[in-house]
C-alpha cells in the first residue's frame, strides 16, 4: 500500500514503521518534554506554559470529579487527563503541513479505549464483587422476572463490549473526514484554509478529544456507583 509523503519519512521508513505509529511517539515525545519543563519550572505563581497546562488540568480535574465523585474522580484523574492531551496533541498534529493525525488510524484509538474497557469492568468487580453483575440485570429483580434480567443482562453485556469499538469510530471518523476535507479544500479554496478551515479544524479536534474523555469518565462511573 502506497504511503503519503509526510515530514517523519525524512527519518523513519513508513514501509517498516507506519505513520500512525510514528506520530504516536512523537505526540508522546512531546507530551513526556513538556511535562518535565513544566516540573522544572513550577512556580507558586503559575505563568507561561505552566498557567497553560494547570489551567487545563484543573479543567479535567473538575470533570473527573463532577463526572465520577470527588474520591474516585481523583483516583482516575491521571488516566482521563493523559488521554485527553494525547488526543488532543494528536488531532492537532493533522493540523499542521507535512504531519499527520495519529487518531486518524482505528489501531491507535483502540489502545486507549480497550484500557478504557478493562479499567471499567476490573474497578467495578474491585469495588462491587459479586455484586457487579447487578448493572447488568435492570431495574426489576425477582423469580418472576428471570426472562427479563437475562434479556437485560444480553442487552447490557453487547452494549458494553461494543462501548471501545463506538469511542474508537467516532473519533477515528471524524479526524479521517477532518483530513479529506481540509486536503480538497485545500485545493479548491486555498485562501480559505489558513482561516476558516483550520479554525474549523481546530474546533472539531477539541470536541472530539473532549467527547472521548467524556464517555470514558461516565464509563467509568457507571462501573464504580451502585447498580439500581
Amino acid at each position: 500500500m502506497e504511503h503519503e509523503a509526510l515530514l517523519l519519512d525524512i527519518f523513519i521508513n513508513p514501509a517498516t514503521i507506519p505513520h500512525f505509529v510514528s506520530y504516536a511517539f512523537l505526540a508522546s515525545f512531546l507530551l513526556i518534554i513538556s511535562a518535565l519543563v513544566v516540573r522544572k519550572s513550577i512556580q507558586l505563581v503559575p505563568r507561561g506554559i505552566q498557567n497553560f497546562m494547570e489551567s487545563i488540568l484543573e479543567g479535567l480535574l473538575n470533570l473527573c470529579e463532577e463526572s465520577i465523585g470527588h474520591h474516585w474522580g481523583r483516583h482516575f484523574f491521571p488516566l482521563i487527563s493523559t488521554i485527553f492531551m494525547f488526543i488532543l496533541l494528536c488531532n492537532f498534529m493533522g493540523l499542521i503541513p507535512g504531519f499527520t493525525s495519529p487518531t486518524s488510524n482505528i489501531n491507535t484509538n483502540l489502545s486507549m479505549a480497550i484500557p478504557v474497557f478493562l479499567a471499567t469492568h476490573i474497578y467495578g468487580v474491585r469495588v462491587h464483587k459479586v455484586k457487579y453483575v447487578n448493572h447488568f440485570l435492570g431495574p426489576i429483580r425477582s423469580i418472576i422476572a428471570l426472562p427479563l434480567m437475562a434479556l437485560m443482562f444480553i442487552i447490557e453485556g453487547i452494549g458494553h463490549l461494543v462501548r471501545p469499538i463506538t469511542l474508537s469510530v467516532r473519533l477515528f471518523g471524524n479526524m479521517l473526514a477532518k483530513h479529506i476535507i481540509l486536503g480538497v479544500l485545500a485545493v479548491l479554496v486555498p485562501a480559505l484554509i489558513p482561516v476558516l478551515i483550520l479554525a474549523l479544524g481546530t474546533l472539531v479536534s477539541l470536541i472530539q478529544a473532549f467527547v472521548f474523555v467524556l464517555l470514558s469518565s461516565l464509563y467509568l462511573a457507571g462501573a464504580v456507583e451502585e447498580g439500581h
